[in-house]
């Protein structure tokens, strides 16, 4: 092992610092999920999911429709979308239950963690990478967490580690199918066995200290081990594959506007689909941040989160409205897309749940009860609007529970679900 590499066990369990010096990140207790693993022949059908999350939420009135079931009539928002209807499922009168405090339950968007929690106590594993924890291996990419704009994301690990996302498309494309160098693989090679002989050494001064450490301690001790092992495994896989060439796509690296999240989400969202098309992941969470700019849209004078808190102002209102347009009608087209792409006589909307929501149901008000869910895909009977009571909320993970089912994971609950989701066909 490098001898210019070094790890203070007790000072890292403490400060939470990251050990990079053997080119993996092993945070305590971080599990870096998004750690390349190539794809592995799969004789089922693929099932696939991505996650849409919206800091700010929907304007209400514009995106709830009138009447329920099958004859809603479509809402201002979703009258773009009509070529889609019965490939998505409008969901109205739903949240998490015990989630609340406003922006601060981004974090619990897809892990549906209550956080009316203290300063000890810790996120929960978000679904997306439940899903990539048990069918992560079966592609190149467990999962991508993406943002853009920023770094924060609702990806958690099993231990509550928040996943960093990675906010830069050319960078996304390069890591997807941008072949390494000669020089760049053996790199790759001397690193992932640096790593695995790192953690070895981590490993026996963490035993050693679990004789000092109470009952508390030993137990959040013990979850990081678990990580820790589903880490080395990951870097296993990798050095087998390092040399295996990545998959060639007659497509350039999209630019992203950094003062146009629609045009940001478009890059994404076109990277996304380059990426379950080639099946490098299967599993991805895309967020779109609230400190995201709309500069130079006609009609828009001024920024997303002030126009989110509106305040009822109508003026404000009209631009909140632009901008959540061209929010929507860009994961129509991504909607658009993954039908049009077939594979095996099913599309990729077929394989691929597509989920779109938020911690918030009235940003305005830090309200979030009422959140935005429109979801697609999978291969349900969609067309319809599960109108629920927006006093009393239906829980939001019923919904969850369904995905993980339909991706082949016998699970009777998740987070504070109470079932499956109720009129979900």
């Amino acid at each position: 092992m490098d001898k210019n590499v070094h790890f203070n066990f007790k000072k890292a369990l403490c400060r939470r610092t990251v050990l990079q010096g053997a080119g993996v990140s092993l945070g305590l207790p971080f599990l870096d999920a998004m750690c390349p693993v190539f794809s592995a022949e799969s004789e089922t059908r693929p099932k696939r999911f991505v996650g849409l999350s919206l800091a700010l939420g929907l304007h209400g009135p514009n995106w709830i429709p009138e009447g329920e079931g099958t004859n809603y009539k479509p809402s201002r928002y979703l009258k773009s979308v009509q070529d889609l209807r019965k490939d998505f499922t409008v969901v109205s009168g739903s949240s998490h239950p015990g989630v609340t405090g406003g922006h601060t339950a981004e974090g619990s968007i897809f892990s549906a963690c209550p956080n009316q929690r203290g300063a000890t106590s810790r996120n929960t594993i978000s679904l997306d990478q439940l899903m990539a924890k048990h069918y992560g291996h079966e592609t190149r990419f467990p999962s991508l967490v993406l943002n853009a704009g920023s770094s924060t994301s609702p990806s958690y690990t099993e231990n509550g580690s928040m996943i960093p996302a990675e906010s830069n498309p050319e960078k996304v494309f390069a890591q997807l199918f941008r072949n390494d160098s000669a020089s760049e693989k053996a790199r790759q090679s001397v690193s992932l066995r640096r790593g695995r002989s790192i953690m070895d050494v981590v490993g026996a001064e963490a035993k050693a200290l679990q004789r000092e450490l109470g009952a508390g301690d030993r137990e959040k001790l013990d979850a990081w081990f678990t990580s820790v092992n589903e880490l080395e495994n990951r870097l296993k896989e990798n050095q087998n594959w390092v040399n295996r060439p990545k998959p060639k796509v007659d497509a350039k690296a999209p630019k992203a506007d950094k003062n146009n999240l629609a045009i940001y989400e478009r890059a994404m969202l076109d990277i996304i689909f380059l990426a379950l098309q080639t099946d490098s992941t299967r599993i991805v969470t895309l967020h779109l941040p609230g400190n995201a700019r709309f500069k130079d849209v006609e009609g828009v004078d001024e920024g997303y989160h002030t126009l989110s808190h509106h305040g009822r102002d109508e003026e404000k209102i009209d631009q909140l409205t632009i901008v959540e347009q061209a929010i929507i009608d860009e994961w129509g087209e991504f909607l658009r897309k993954l039908k049009a792409s077939e594979q095996n006589g099913h599309t990729l909307l077929d394989e691929t749940q597509v989920i779109m929501t938020s911690n918030l149901g009235n940003a305005s008000s830090h309200d979030n009860r009422n959140m935005p869910v429109l979801f697609a895909g999978g291969g349900f009977q969609h067309g319809r609007h599960l109108a629920f009571n927006q006093k009393d909320n239906y829980p939001l993970p019923n919904l969850y529970l369904s995905t993980l089912q339909r991706m082949g994971l016998e699970m009777e609950s998740f987070a504070t679900s109470s079932g499956t989701m109720s009129g979900l066909v």
